[in-house]
């Protein structure tokens, strides 16, 4: 039996984004293939996401020197316990589905926050004398993401961050397999809007079948 972390950053559901319709139905075609698999739903609109501010810092800090968890401030203790609780959610994991808009050549900032959550050193990766290595080399991922424009070929590809930057963390993570479902075009082209969701979530499905 897998576990599955289906990790969404849109505040909007199914019913109004295109990248949240997709990822439902490559979820819900995944689940119906994969009856036994575990699926944790994500919401990081809803979660507790800390950012890496000054308490983290320095909570992490007077860990690291030898103080007792007890010792930390109130405000250091919940954060850094969170964080702590994140990441190893992620590492327990064995695939993740990633499911973000397409936001100013980005993604909202909440995933941002969220990777930066699970980036850490003994867990995802390590560093070596060779530099650093990835740790999750027996896990799979996908991004679903919405788009307006077409951003996968063209001149404006090279203005596309989003699934860029989740590529360079999966390959620096040593996650082995990681592939795209693009949902785009949809606002250059108002008038093949439906055609372009209904051919993004037939794909969708398609994949979740052998992913």
């Amino acid at each position: 039996m897998a576990k599955v972390l289906y990790i969404t950053a849109h505040p909007h559901n199914e019913t109004v984004s295109y990248s949240m319709a997709t990822g439902k139905a490559f979820i819900e075609e995944y689940k119906s293939v994969n009856p036994n698999d575990e699926v944790v739903h994500i919401d990081l609109y809803k979660e507790n996401i800390p950012h890496i501010d000054a308490d983290v810092f320095s909570g992490w800090g007077k860990l690291q020197s030898g103080s007792a968890f007890e010792t930390l401030s109130a405000e250091e203790q919940g954060k850094v316990a969170r964080l702590g609780k994140l990441s190893e959610q992620f590492v327990s994991a064995d695939k993740y589905v990633f499911v973000t808009p397409f936001w100013n050549f980005s993604f909202p900032p909440v995933m941002k926050a969220y990777i930066d959550s699970v980036a850490v050193a003994g867990k995802t990766f390590k560093y070596t004398e060779q530099g650093p290595v990835g740790l999750l080399t027996d896990k799979k991922a996908i991004h679903i993401q919405a788009r307006g424009g077409v951003y996968s070929q063209g001149p404006a590809a090279e203005l596309e961050m989003g699934h860029k930057y989740l590529t360079v963390i999966m390959n620096f993570f040593g996650v082995p397999s990681f592939e795209g479902i693009f949902v785009e075009g949809q606002n250059a082209y108002p008038e093949k809007a439906a055609e372009i969701k209904e051919n993004a979530i037939a794909k969708a499905k398609d994949v979740a079948r052998t992913f």
